[in-house]
């Protein structure tokens, strides 16, 4: 397990888990995998396509939180270390640009709950809702990383994946989102918007890598224990995906890049550790 406990500051973590909560319109195992070829570790249009799939899933929640998740579990500590540190990274990146950074916020739960994009539901996996400024995780969903998709799984992964999401929240705060969303709506064809997205999320894939390398000098991660978030980036390319559910590969169908794709643009920011190596649109 990485060291995580050598990095001192703390996100902003809101734990949901445990609260009653009823997903209008969500669905099983079958529309797991099919939310996941849609959208899965994304943000933008590839959501908002999957929460109209879903019915607007919505999740009032009411009642106390039960016993197990009242205070800080191990599991809220970790997403709150792992935000923390990504909040340092990029507020650190946006000054040196005169910029200033907005820090997102990281909802921890359990099945559904409430989100200003209409509702997040464990069956769209982990995602950032840009109306909001904030990431919604089911921790539950690592499970079907590593028994689905075949990921080797690891703290390190679940690390990666966070910090995926926030990458997605820096391209909101410098407007590369909207300018994608806005090309899209202009883009002549499905493959040409298609492509933009697999832009987006590959830069996305490489912020994550870029935070990685901000705590490496701090000896967070042991000896090949990096090795997890590329195992992670790699499972989760769209060629994995399709094989995996579908038996077959549709190259023309893809919204986030292949396997190779996306660890080589996470292995570019971790080796440069510059944000600037992350213009996958160039």
């Amino acid at each position: 397990m990485a060291r995580w406990n050598r990095i001192g500051s703390r996100g902003n973590v809101q734990d949901r888990r445990g609260r009653a909560g009823i997903a209008v319109g969500s669905i099983g195992g079958v529309g797991l995998i099919i939310a996941l070829l849609v959208a899965f570790l994304g943000g933008g249009s590839g959501l908002d396509e999957v929460l109209e799939q879903l019915g607007q899933a919505q999740a009032p929640q009411s009642g106390a939180q039960p016993e197990e998740f009242r205070g800080e579990d191990e599991y809220e500590v970790f997403a709150s270390t792992v935000l923390g540190s990504t909040d340092e990274t990029w507020t650190a990146i946006f000054q040196e640009s005169g910029l200033t950074y907005a820090l997102p916020t990281l909802v921890l739960f359990r099945g559904a709950t409430t989100s200003a994009c209409g509702g997040a539901s464990s069956a769209v996996g982990p995602h950032y809702c840009p109306l909001d400024e904030t990431i919604y995780l089911d921790e539950t969903f690592f499970d079907e990383l590593v028994s689905r998709l075949g990921a080797e799984g690891g703290d390190v992964a679940e690390a990666y994946v966070i910090a995926h999401e926030v990458g997605h929240h820096v391209q909101k705060r410098l407007g590369v989102m909207a300018e994608v969303q806005s090309a899209q709506q202009e883009a002549g064809s499905q493959e040409a918007a298609n492509e933009l997205s697999i832009r987006m999320e590959l830069q996305a894939d490489c912020f994550a890598g870029v935070w990685a390398n901000s705590i490496r000098s701090a000896g967070v991660f042991q000896t090949g224990e990096i090795n997890e978030a590329i195992d992670a980036a790699a499972a989760v390319g769209d060629d994995r995906v399709q094989q995996s559910v579908q038996g077959q590969v549709n190259p023309e169908s893809w919204t986030h890049g292949s396997a190779a794709q996306r660890v080589e643009w996470f292995t570019t920011g971790f080796e440069t550790g510059d944000a600037s190596a992350c213009d996958t649109f160039g």
